[in-house]
């Protein structure tokens, strides 16, 4: 078996903590904003919060970017462009870095769009959620149907050659048809890549608070195969869960996630996984933007810091890898973790016997009937 950290892929994640307003089924960082935004002060932050970070140094060429939050588009071009170069002068950036910002339609200017690709972002991930202006309204979304249209056409004559959209189903008083038309809507604008999900009740949420009228589990999982169905029929290929692209368009970014590679998490609440030769640590950052800014570039940015006990290797990894359709092979395993494959092979036996997972040309991967049981499948690791 062959450990070596270094040669663990390494991704960087930017947090941006501001929306216009927070949406009742949002659990995410966001905060909304109130009076003018801190623009200067917080790429301040996320500089200092870096040259924190790499105090242990870090040789190893960022793969990708992903600027999330919050709502990154509601920062200016500049801004973008100068937090960009900031850490392209303390990093190394890969040649062919996939660098990915999330944009909401309620929040777009063309100048912004020319400037973010200008500035050498190259992916958007469009925060749609749906082009029905009811279900929107349901939503407590700011934007509408054509929004979403202007915002696509604005991306595209910005250079932008590389769009994500995000689409959920199940939403308040859906029906099966209402959820159709719109992911058919969605596969109208041509992006390259669509996530596509359930809305679910998460807690601490203005929804769970008050949960609205929700179409039942029989329906939401007829929208469910439905919608993949006519994915696969537009050319979309499902590599993951909720995550569905055309030829050579997966997210490496959200793939490096769930291969159980390292990332630098930087910003209000941002996370972050780093292996070292004694071992896997994660961190996580103050959620208020108030304490981040205020601790940012010391060890008061930190709210959680750990290291991974040999024992919750498994599920940590399961629990990433199992969401890609592809499943793992033993040498991913052994190269992310040190764990010999020893270590998960009862139990995937044991769920090979109940027809929840398969091995197939060398990878360890859930079934269909496994995928539809997924949180039941990762538990068995714990």
């Amino acid at each position: 078996m062959s450990f070596d950290p270094a040669a663990i892929p390494l991704a960087l994640y930017l947090h941006f903590p501001w929306c216009v307003q927070k949406c009742p089924y949002c659990d995410f960082n966001s905060h909304s904003l109130r009076g003018t935004m801190p623009e200067d002060a917080y790429v301040a932050a996320l500089i200092r919060d870096l040259d924190f970070e790499l105090a242990q140094p870090e040789p190893r060429p960022i793969s990708s970017i992903f600027m999330g939050g919050g709502t990154p588009s509601l920062f200016s071009g500049r801004a973008i462009g100068r937090v960009l170069d900031a850490f392209a002068a303390r990093l190394h950036f890969a040649p062919d870095i996939e660098i990915t910002l999330e944009a909401n339609p309620g929040t777009v200017d063309a100048g912004n769009f020319r400037d973010y690709r200008a500035a050498g972002v190259n992916r958007l991930s469009i925060g749609v959620q749906s082009l029905n202006d009811a279900m929107l309204k349901r939503l407590g979304r700011i934007h509408g149907h054509g929004d979403v249209v202007k915002t696509v056409d604005i991306a595209r004559r910005a250079g932008f050659d590389n769009l994500n959209l995000d689409l959920m189903y199940a939403l308040p008083q859906q029906t099966e048809a209402e959820a159709t038309a719109d992911l058919r809507a969605a596969i109208r604008l041509a992006p390259e890549h669509l996530s596509y999900y359930q809305l679910t009740l998460e807690p601490n949420t203005a929804f769970a608070a008050q949960p609205p009228p929700l179409p039942d589990d029989d329906s939401a999982w007829t929208m469910q195969l439905a919608g993949q169905a006519l994915l696969a029929d537009a050319g979309y290929v499902q590599y993951e869960v909720s995550a569905y692209a055309t030829a050579g368009r997966q997210c490496r970014h959200n793939r490096n996630y769930w291969q159980f590679g390292d990332y630098l998490g930087i910003g209000a609440g941002a996370h972050g996984k780093r292996t070292f030769a004694d071992g896997i640590e994660r961190r996580a950052r103050h959620k208020l933007p108030r304490s981040f800014q205020a601790g940012a570039g010391s060890v008061d940015a930190i709210q959680e810091q750990r290291r991974l006990d040999a024992a919750e290797l498994p599920f940590e990894f399961v629990m990433n890898a199992l969401r890609l359709n592809e499943g793992f092979t033993a040498g991913l395993l052994e190269s992310r973790t040190g764990l010999p494959f020893a270590a998960l092979a009862g139990t995937l036996s044991a769920l090979a016997a109940k027809g929840l997972v398969e091995h197939v040309d060398g990878h360890h991967r859930p079934t269909s009937l496994g995928r539809a049981h997924l949180n039941t499948l990762v538990a068995e690791f714990l």
